[in-house]
């Protein structure tokens, strides 16, 4: 990614408290390391975007709760708190570090990682991020041993993937979203636990699809097309409903449209965007790709998957006896 920086003694490029231009410059400079920084973030959701991760290049970098993210492979819930929305869907999965407003365009991003990684004498070693109380009231109501790593059988034991699973699927759940609506305005949403081995597996196993998912290593059933060649230059975003023999059309510009899109999928929200609407929007002015064709694509067919697996999580709970999850 580009950057074009006006000179220090111009208008446009402000110096804040806590970061000044010229300090930093001198900084980077004597840095031998500074390739290290380079990763990728998770800018919005689906929109993955190249990053420098250096204090010198970005004033709040919040090192040491993204180091865990940068440092090996891991896994992270970014969500917000005290949303006023009359839906809280303010749930993502990312392997990656997020920017301040991954979920929400006025409030702050929070990011929990699954693993902590220590650099020890042994090297690089990585811990789960839960407490030895929540674990141990984990254990007890499955009457399931505990691991330290990954994933458990499910039927003697579990990891922290497991959980990070279960709880992906319990946040997706509609129910659990309009019944607990008026706490997840006030705190940080909480995790129920239950004492049903099978929902719990259940409920794992979904929560796995929805990540793999949202994390792009799975893809959904393709449904679109982008039927008109052209220069795929994104002008003016407007979605056509579907009438007689036309199906829901996303348009970019005067000729060129994506097609195949169902009214609920162009409206789905995650966070505080319309998933759809903002990918293509952010990159308004732009010449789309091949690969940004064929991803915002897989994006739409992810989207769909999602809101099947959310109406199954839901099932699968009215199954089991319904809410709360005990």
């Amino acid at each position: 990614m580009l950057y074009h920086l006006p000179r220090y003694n111009k208008p446009g490029m402000q110096d804040t408290r806590d970061w000044k231009l010229s300090e930093r410059r001198k900084s980077l400079k004597s840095d031998d390391g500074w390739q290290k920084g380079f990763t990728n973030c998770l800018y919005r959701p689906f929109d993955i975007r190249p990053y420098f991760h250096h204090q010198d290049a970005v004033e709040l970098p919040r090192h040491e709760v993204m180091k865990h993210m940068i440092a090996g492979d891991n896994l992270a819930l970014a969500t917000t708190r005290q949303v006023t929305t009359t839906v809280f869907c303010h749930f993502l999965c990312t392997k990656f570090p997020i920017e301040m407003k991954t979920c929400s365009h006025d409030r702050a991003t929070n990011i929990f990682a699954i693993y902590l990684y220590d650099d020890d004498l042994r090297g690089l070693t990585r811990r789960p991020n839960l407490s030895p109380k929540f674990i141990e009231d984990c254990a007890a109501k499955l009457s399931m041993l505990f691991i330290q790593d990954g994933t458990g059988d499910r039927e003697r034991t579990f990891g922290p993937e497991d959980i990070f699973n279960y709880m992906y699927a319990v946040f997706h759940s509609p129910t659990y979203r309009s019944r607990y609506a008026e706490f997840l305005k006030m705190d940080f949403p909480r995790l129920p636990l239950t004492s049903k081995p099978a929902l719990f597996r259940e409920l794992c196993t979904l929560g796995q699809q929805l990540v793999d998912l949202h994390l792009m290593e799975t893809k959904a059933p393709k449904m679109t097309g982008f039927p008109v060649a052209g220069d795929s230059t994104v002008e003016k975003v407007r979605y056509q409903e579907p009438h007689d023999d036309i199906k829901g059309r996303i348009w970019i510009n005067p000729t060129q449209y994506f097609e195949g899109i169902p009214k609920e999928v162009w409206e789905f929200h995650i966070g505080g965007y319309q998933v759809c609407d903002k990918w293509l929007k952010d990159r308004k002015g732009r010449q789309l790709t091949y690969d940004d064709l064929t991803h915002y694509q897989q994006v739409v067919s992810a989207l769909a998957e999602t809101m099947k697996l959310m109406e199954s999580i839901d099932a699968v709970i009215d199954g089991s006896g319904g809410w709360p999850v005990v």
